[in-house]
């Protein structure tokens, strides 16, 4: 095992929440342009909980008991069932780490980009979305390797209906501005051809006679980052980051997380892993598997993600919770004692 703890960090929103609707309401009347911009991305299935974030904690504390830390980022409001007093548990308030001039933010951008700045994180540490859960034991290797983050570099052209595009088009041109894909590639060859890759790496083949990134294959799992990527993206792209920040809501110039992502490719700070280490599952066509494979232990993590052809949202939050109950059913040092399993 690589020295050093490792941290995991999940930002949560409670979307029902009518405080925290009320001030985005009025912050979306204010500005109503950014809002405009971004509303192909911003629908109800952004925010609204599906109730599965104590699977979360019970899949952590199961599968990856050796995690030092987890830092719980939140607007202010946080499960009622949480218990704030565990030791491993740090919760953080946006007005924790962000500047305040980014204040107050909507935008999930914002949040992810500004996360080194949390106090007390790891060097290493692995960043979540609320929709991705350990569904079967993983260890330190799995995510950090010869003190490196696991991750599969693998590259891709932008699928241009794909979630997120405009912020992967933007994080593409800073990307090409620092970098020269010939010479990123010669220099660590094979952790751009690992065997790891399996048939992913054609995607890579297709693109080499292409001078420039043409984007990257995106896995919708968990993330391992290095807290010095942040610090070097930011002195090397601080307009770029800053512009992202300071737009309260998703705007179509933001950059995401990825651009960090993108950064430690690029400068050979990664060890390779397989693109097939977490299993995605989107939207109504795919409930029935995720269902069956979750209940099961499939995958060592699972991502579901929310979407929009979702039309009976309570029956479906019901059959999610049903499949995560059968693998998790057992109450985490997380939740207080007084919980409802």
């Amino acid at each position: 095992m690589d020295s050093g703890p490792i941290d995991f960090v999940i930002p949560w929103v409670d979307g029902s929440d009518p405080d925290w609707r009320a001030e985005r309401g009025r912050w979306a009347a204010k500005e109503p342009c950014a809002a405009h911009l971004a509303k192909w991305n911003d629908g109800e299935q952004r925010y609204r909980d599906w109730g599965l974030l104590k699977y979360w904690f019970r899949g952590v504390e199961k599968f990856a008991p050796w995690v030092n830390r987890i830092h719980f980022v939140t607007w202010g409001h946080q499960p009622p069932w949480l218990d704030v007093a565990n030791p491993k548990l740090h919760v953080v308030r946006h007005e924790d780490y962000i500047p305040h001039e980014y204040l107050p933010t909507f935008s999930s951008r914002c949040i992810e980009l500004n996360v080194h700045r949390i106090d007390g994180l790891s060097d290493r540490f692995v960043y979540f979305n609320d929709d991705m859960f350990l569904t079967a034991p993983v260890g330190p290797s799995d995510f950090f390797r010869k003190g490196l983050p696991c991750d599969a570099a693998i590259i891709s052209p932008i699928y241009l209906k794909q979630n997120g595009v405009r912020a992967e088009i933007n994080a593409m041109y800073a990307i090409n501005a620092h970098f020269r894909k010939a010479e990123v590639i010669r220099r660590n060859p094979l952790k751009w051809f690992s065997p790891r890759y399996g048939t992913a790496l054609v995607r890579t083949l297709t693109q080499l006679p292409y001078g420039l990134f043409t984007g990257f294959y995106v896995h919708h799992g968990p993330v391992s980052y290095l807290k010095s990527t942040f610090d070097e993206v930011w002195r090397a792209e601080p307009e770029t980051l800053a512009r992202a920040c300071s737009h309260r809501f998703r705007d179509d110039s933001d950059v995401n997380q990825w651009i960090m992502q993108y950064w430690q490719y690029c400068t050979g700070m990664f060890s390779p892993r397989s693109p097939k280490f977490s299993s995605v599952y989107e939207g109504a066509g795919e409930l029935e598997r995720a269902v069956a494979d979750i209940s099961v232990g499939r995958h060592r993590v699972v991502c579901w993600n929310d979407a929009a052809d979702i039309d009976d949202f309570e029956r479906d939050k019901a059959l999610a919770d049903a499949a995560f109950a059968v693998l998790l059913p057992e109450r985490s040092c997380f939740e207080t004692k007084g919980s409802v399993e």
